[in-house]
């Protein structure tokens, strides 16, 4: 998985699909960089128009869906936990909820979106995140979530 502690890092899509169980078209998070463990990392998507949401979603004027741009900040972030914590058995990373959700700018094809996610806090198996979805400077979607890691 790369030097864990190392934030020049870099984690692959093929890596992430060890970490993570969702698979396409559920897997939004396609790189991992920045990675501090524990506690921040930044994932990245090449948004393309041949993605199955596009069809039905404004199909005039393509617009990503901002549940899914949720969505793969919660990916980001569960990659992070399960990166930080070396387990070898791929867990189950349950989304709890959602907080503070804005939608500032549309996504659509040939974005290339980051998705920062910082740890607020965590006890046991439940965390708290705070996540900001960016296609360059601007800022696309941001909020907070929990999740609970299972990796029984």
């Amino acid at each position: 998985m790369g030097e864990q502690g190392n934030p020049s890092a870099v984690v692959d899509v093929e890596q992430i699909k060890k970490l993570l169980p969702h698979r396409a078209p559920f897997l939004f998070v396609e790189r991992l960089t920045d990675i501090v463990p524990f506690e921040s990392c930044t994932g990245h998507k090449a948004v393309s128009f041949n993605e199955p949401h596009f069809a039905g979603h404004f199909p005039e004027f393509a617009v990503m869906p901002g549940v899914l741009i949720i969505e793969a900040l919660a990916q980001t972030a569960g990659a992070l936990v399960v990166y930080s914590m070396a387990i070898e058995k791929t867990p189950q990373v349950f989304f709890m909820g959602i907080d503070k959700a804005r939608f500032r700018k549309p996504v659509v094809p040939g974005d290339m979106l980051q998705f920062r996610v910082k740890a607020l806090q965590h006890r046991g198996p439940v965390w708290k995140f705070e996540g900001k979805a960016y296609v360059g400077d601007a800022l696309c979607a941001e909020g907070e979530f929990s999740a609970m890691i299972r990796s029984d």
